[in-house]
């Protein structure tokens, strides 16, 4: 199977080709294609690439290109990980709110709606092309903000698009490990989690028939041993009864988060940029180095992630230093959808899936399936585990969350679907209730100055509106 990488000079873009190349997922990828308009990255990758231990054996070829139609011919599967405007966009994302006084974060809260705004008709663009060029491939999304950029694609590629984190799938793993109970490779039975991405929580982990979330919960030895676990105060968590998603961090602990961000030197979106802006060049020129730097640089990153959520001097575990996360669940998902046995994962993808078709022509019509979250409209796209098979991901159903997380979650989808009618038909005003509605903004002054000050960063915003909006 020719396997494609949009965005393929990003920077993890060595950790999938680390995981094609060895365990199960060795053998499933025939050529690997790298697509990228920036050549001087797909250069510095692809020595990383070339550079990466292993013997012949472990290699699977890897063809780099500028020309998307060309990428695009006969891929059998598609991953996406774009960034329009590379990471000196994700730095004004970040400080265009923080100016403002506002929490100053890539894909949660105002940076989140600025991302989605400038990527999701780059992302359409993409999918009219797999039509195009590849109708039968899979579009496996990992384009941040990842549930805002499926949803817009869903119209186009339907089922046969999916989106993909791995902070959720992440959390259930650490979770279990602290209750003493691992989940098996593949299989989330008696796992309950409901939400949106970045924005979900863990309210079930049941092994032999026990929930051991509420011993987990009660037990503050067993928090402090994960990440997640030590981020929020264990009688929080005890009354909350469920664990939250990393990134909620961003609103149960908002003051202390937009308060530490504004006392670091730099964003880290400022940090990232000014790494990779010295790092890609000597990747290019790197040789038999260029992997070892990568990876120096890989760990230096990960040391770096939610620094803000952590005390002075306090470090992230080892294994999640160690990489291997986002890449692990797009291979999973690759490895089912091409019919080599279903899996269990967490993913982005429609509440309620569309009925079979040919079923849906027969005379008795059967009804539309229940939304895997009830109480969220059965066409949004939300983050649920999934069954995945050669015939797409199903979502399973999941308890009905109760008040206040289902007022959030209904209230961020609309933060949600109001952004991608603002990016897809060119509606201002959409951008601007966006802005105004988010629970992390919550103001039509703050959200006009807020879509002024990004528009002046990404003059290409104004070209997005439509004439007579303005």
């Amino acid at each position: 199977m020719r396997l494609l990488i949009a965005g393929g000079g990003g920077f993890r873009v060595p950790l999938i080709y680390r995981a094609l190349a060895s365990g199960r997922f060795a053998g499933m990828v025939s050529e690997l294609v790298l697509y990228d308009v920036d050549p001087a990255r797909l250069q510095a990758v692809t020595a990383v690439l070339h550079s990466m231990p292993g013997g012949p054996d472990a290699r699977v070829p890897v063809h780099a290109t500028t020309n998307l139609p060309q990428a695009l011919a006969g891929a059998g599967m598609v991953f996406a990980a774009i960034r329009p405007g590379g990471t000196s966009g994700r730095v004004a994302d970040e400080k265009v709110a923080q100016d403002l006084g506002l929490l100053g974060q890539e894909t949660t809260g105002a940076g989140g709606i600025s991302y989605a705004l400038r990527t999701i008709p780059h992302m359409l663009y993409l999918a009219q092309l797999m039509k195009q060029h590849c109708p039968d491939a899979w579009l496996v999304n990992f384009t941040n903000p990842a549930g805002m950029v499926t949803e817009a694609l869903l119209p186009v590629l339907g089922r046969k698009v999916i989106g993909i984190c791995d902070s959720a799938g992440g959390l259930v793993q650490r979770a279990a490990r602290a209750a003493g109970a691992p989940l098996p490779e593949g299989r989330l039975d008696g796992v309950g989690y409901y939400g949106l991405n970045h924005l979900g929580w863990l309210y079930r982990l049941e092994s032999n028939g026990q929930d051991l979330l509420p011993r987990l919960l009660a037990d503050p030895l067993a928090l402090a041993a994960f990440e997640e676990g030590r981020l929020f105060p264990q009688p929080f968590l005890a009354e909350l009864g469920a664990l939250p998603n990393e990134y909620l961090y961003y609103y149960y602990q908002r003051d202390a988060a937009r308060e530490a961000m504004h006392t670091m030197a730099r964003t880290r979106g400022e940090t990232i940029h000014s790494q990779q802006e010295e790092l890609y060049p000597r990747l290019a020129a790197g040789g038999a180095d260029a992997f070892r730097l990568w990876e120096e640089a890989r760990r230096s990153r990960e040391e770096g992630y939610l620094a803000e959520a952590r005390t002075q001097g306090a470090q992230r575990d080892e294994a999640d230093l160690a990489g291997g996360g986002y890449e692990r669940v797009a291979l999973a998902a690759m490895r089912a959808l091409s019919g080599t046995g279903d899996t269990q994962l967490i993913l982005n993808t429609r509440n309620s899936p569309v009925p079979d078709t040919a079923a849906a022509q027969t005379t008795a019509r059967p009804a539309a399936p229940e939304p895997a979250i009830p109480g969220l409209p059965a066409d949004a796209v939300v983050e649920v585990p999934c069954t995945v098979t050669a015939d797409g991901a199903l979502p399973l159903p999941q308890q009905a969350p109760p008040e206040p997380q289902l007022g959030l979650l209904r209230q961020v989808k609309e933060v949600e679907r109001l952004t991608v009618r603002a990016a897809v038909e060119g509606d201002r005003e959409a951008a601007l209730a966006a802005f105004a509605g988010h629970p992390l903004v919550d103001s039509e002054a703050l959200a006009q100055a807020l879509l002024d000050g990004y528009e002046r960063e990404f003059p290409a915003l104004r070209d997005l509106w439509r004439p007579g909006v303005l």
